[in-house]
């Protein structure tokens, strides 16, 4: 005869929520959410410290402050990340979703940062751009969630294809050993190059022959064999790192009191404008990935927590924050689909963020193995854009002539750069940056032949992106 189980009402009460508990909500055990979240960071950390060193070296910033910036960044990505998975009110889009801070507004803020003296004076009038894009980010996410539909694959694929264009020179600069020597005789020794080339070849090979978890930290490993190699040749000094403190704690307005002028404010409001539509990409992504519902209130959510994000990092001495590509990636790769993961992995970004001596570690990396890494990177972005290009109908003369004509405004500030020299300081810091030109461009030109018009537009296919680009880890990694 068949033994019936018997079960109290409360362990059928608990059988039936483990039931209906979705991946997404799962809570692992201590030590299973440990090790994951340390796989987020491991694959989030090289594209997170990228952008405050590029900033930092481009604005002629010290070692100390490049440290400082690190630090800054790295606790800044933890509490975001937390924020967007854990979810406080309606805040958050309460999954997978890792923080960093945007490569969309690297171009963007080296110009505004330049264009107001460099150096610390310089990042007190990024900082006022930042903190007011937040607050714009935030208080119109519900209605910016409605209007994606203007946003079809043309405008997205020639924005992204213009960030990786006007950002590949910036890592081919330190790959030749850095801005801060042109002009003089180590710019461009052969020495440098080699270590550019021996850092990009290594994380190629990585990439083709490395298992899916060693393939997702190519370019962490790049970095760490690059900085290793020239560390035995003499080319990489780590001395400063023992003078750095242990423990450092992160205070607000470090720099002084923020700067808020207009037009490098509208700048940055244009820079959150692209940042906002990847990150409506990414939520639907994941959301594909984790069979997860995504509707325009989820997406809300989640640009809430950009712009809450973004005015935190304004205030930490810190960037603009988007979701990051590569850990989607990872999510679908591991099959590991809990929010809690990425909670973990920002505790650990928090307490690495307290950590001077590990920015100092990070501020140590050589210019040229900096620069072979960035190369991959930001060559992504453009084949990222090039790819949702694809989905769009070139054939039509309307969308060949906003492709065409952006590219060309793009590269007007790295070509004609006296043209700008002549413009007023505000307005160079919104004009001589080539993603800011260019996305303006391509943003104008489909209002005026596709919205304006009755002619229709066809809309982005999110989660046919989400499920290409998700599979593999590197893809978007620069796009941030």
């Amino acid at each position: 005869m068949a033994r019936i189980s018997r079960q109290s009402p409360r362990q059928s009460s608990r059988t039936a929520s483990r039931q209906q508990t979705h991946p997404v909500d799962e809570l692992l055990p201590l030590p299973k959410l440990a090790l994951y979240g340390f796989q987020h960071v491991l694959a989030f950390y090289a594209a997170a410290v990228i952008v405050p060193v590029l900033l930092g070296n481009a604005l002629g910033l010290s070692r100390q402050e490049l440290v400082h910036l690190i630090n800054a960044d790295l606790l800044t990505c933890g509490v975001a990340s937390i924020i967007q998975a854990l979810g406080v009110w309606k805040i958050g889009a309460r999954l997978p979703l890792v923080q960093g801070v945007t490569f969309t507004a690297v171009s963007p803020m080296i110009a505004i940062g330049l264009g107001a003296g460099g150096g610390t004076a310089g990042l007190l009038v990024v900082y006022g751009a930042v903190i007011t894009a937040g607050i714009a980010t935030f208080v119109f996410a519900p209605l910016f969630s409605k209007l994606v539909k203007y946003f079809p694959p043309v405008v997205i694929g020639t924005i992204l294809t213009i960030i990786g264009i006007t950002l590949i020179p910036v890592a081919l600069q330190d790959a030749a050993g850095g801005a801060h020597l042109i002009g003089t005789p180590a710019y461009g020794e052969p020495k440098n190059l080699a270590y550019a080339a021996g850092t990009l070849l290594f994380i190629l090979a990585m990439a083709r022959i490395g298992k899916p978890f060693l393939s997702s930290l190519a370019v962490l490993l790049g970095l760490v064999v690059g900085t290793a190699v020239a560390w035995l040749f003499g080319d990489a000094d780590f001395g400063a790192v023992r003078e750095t403190d242990w423990f450092g704690v992160t205070t607000p307005f470090h720099y002084g009191m923020p700067r808020f002028e207009l037009l490098p404010i509208v700048a940055m409001l244009v820079v959150i404008l692209i940042t906002m539509v990847e990150t409506t990409g990414d939520v639907y992504a994941i959301g594909e990935i984790t069979d997860k519902r995504v509707d325009a209130d989820t997406v809300a959510r989640a640009l809430r927590a950009d712009g809450a994000a973004t005015v935190l990092g304004g205030i930490l001495n810190s960037f603009p924050y988007v979701a990051f590509a590569e850990n989607i990636g990872l999510v679908r790769m591991s099959k590991v689909m809990s929010r809690y993961v990425v909670v973990a992995a920002g505790v650990f970004m928090v307490v690495l963020g307290l950590l001077p001596k590990a920015g100092s570690l990070v501020a140590s990396i050589p210019h040229p193995v900096l620069g072979g890494a960035a190369i991959s990177m930001f060559g992504i972005v453009a084949a990222v854009g090039i790819q949702i290009l694809g989905k769009a109908d070139l054939r039509d003369e309307r969308n060949t002539l906003i492709l065409a004509v952006s590219l060309g405004a793009a590269l007007l500030p790295s070509t004609v750069g006296p043209f700008f020299d002549r413009m007023p300081e505000d307005m160079r810091a919104v004009l001589n940056s080539g993603i800011t030109l260019g996305a303006l461009t391509a943003i104008t030109l489909n209002l005026l032949f596709n919205v304006f018009t009755s002619r229709s537009t066809m809309e982005i296919d999110w989660d046919d992106i989400g499920e290409d680009g998700a599979a593999d880890p590197h893809l978007g990694a620069a796009a941030r």
